[in-house]
């Protein structure tokens, strides 16, 4: 059968969320940017990953599994379940694991909400939060964000009968903005029981550790007993060096991970996420390095900020999202020189730039460039 082009358009076959939808655009890859530009030598700190890679733990537990690539992974994920559970005190019907905690994010849209319900998360907040909720067809009620932050009082207003999720991150991406416990506990308190709250944790272990020296920066997994409708998500892209893997995990009541179960794909964790994860965990050395190298590197970029005279986010995360006017020509610069950053104007910050926290030699590289081209435009 032949269908006449005037007939037929592929467009009125998507679903309509879809259609308002723009794909997530990711940090630049090294090797996109060498063929684009003809460079060598090309560092990458755009995407929020850790320098000192995995754990040597980890590669050795992949090694050691190569082998059973033949096989489909553990579809339940027992092994690091049991590792979850003993690492933070859990019950393994706490949680539900996925492909990234962005897999996660997506699960609990699609088990909790539809598309004649409200999903609330602040201006600046990640991008995946609206791709999800647009997805589905829900309504996304979008709040004014705080000091780059959220504002829990412009959330808490915003909810209606008919929000179902209210997405919160702490830290936040991309402004690395965070929210104490006493502030959080006080909003949780005043969530009606009808509305889950995802309290995305992804940059958890870097904004929890002393050595970051944040006060009263809440670890959400404590409020799970008290508040059924929390789910807490986490990954193992940051800290934890794992990002190729793709391994991220919710903790959540055991009757809402049983729905998030119900609609979680088979096998979406591979064999060998599964197999480095249940190592990375017990590594608590190698996470010890990462934290404070990123503690340094957060401290290297303040101190050059400051005596430049540019505005930034204090971060809890392993980034800093620094103001430096026309964002979109110095990227583009940047670019040219070899370093790729994160542009954020997608996330209403037209003039400002998010630089993943790299190792000293890189860190330093970044800021020498920044300099240049800063420099050139007064």
């Amino acid at each position: 059968m032949t269908i006449s082009t005037e007939q037929f358009d592929v467009c009125d076959l998507a679903a309509p969320g879809v259609r308002e939808l723009t794909p997530y655009q990711p940090g630049k890859p090294i090797e996109e940017l060498e063929r684009e530009y003809g460079l060598s030598d090309v560092i990458k700190l755009a995407s929020n990953e850790n320098p000192l890679g995995p754990s040597p733990d980890a590669l050795t537990a992949i090694r050691d599994n190569l082998a059973e690539l033949s096989r489909y992974p553990d579809g339940n994920g027992f092994i690091l379940k049991q590792a979850l559970c003993n690492h933070f005190d859990l019950d393994a019907a706490q949680i539900t694991l996925g492909n990234g905690s962005n897999d996660v994010l997506e699960l609990i849209a699609r088990a909790f909400v539809t598309p004649d319900n409200e999903v609330v998360f602040s201006q600046h907040a990640f991008a995946v939060y609206p791709l999800v909720t647009r997805a589905i067809g829900a309504r996304a009620v979008v709040t004014p964000a705080r000091a780059g932050g959220h504002d829990l009082e412009a959330i808490l207003g915003a909810i209606t009968d008919r929000t179902r999720l209210v997405f919160i991150a702490n830290p936040n991406n991309p402004t690395g903005t965070w929210l104490t416990r006493a502030a959080l506990q006080a909003f949780l308190e005043q969530v009606p029981p009808h509305v889950l709250v995802v309290l995305d944790e992804a940059y958890y272990e870097y904004a929890a550790d002393p050595a970051t020296g944040i006060a009263d920066y809440p670890d959400g997994l404590q409020w799970l007993a008290t508040f059924p409708n929390l789910i807490v998500t986490r990954t193992f892209s940051k800290a934890y060096g794992l990002a190729g893997l793709r391994i991220g995990y919710a903790v959540s009541h055991p009757e809402v991970a049983d729905y998030l179960n119900r609609v979680r794909q088979p096998f979406n964790v591979n064999h060998l996420a599964l197999a480095a994860v249940s190592a990375a965990l017990t590594d608590t050395a190698h996470l010890q390095r990462g934290i404070a190298l990123n503690v340094r590197g957060l401290q290297q970029y303040y101190q050059a900020f400051d005596q430049r005279g540019l505005d930034y986010f204090p971060s809890a995360g392993n980034f800093v999202t620094v103001r430096v006017g026309p964002a979109a020509e110095i990227n583009e610069q940047l670019l040219r020189r070899g370093i790729i950053v994160r542009p954020v104007a997608n996330y209403d910050l037209p003039e400002h730039l998010r630089i993943s926290i790299g190792s000293e030699k890189e860190n330093r590289r970044c800021i020498d460039a920044l300099d240049e081209i800063l420099q050139a435009g007064e």
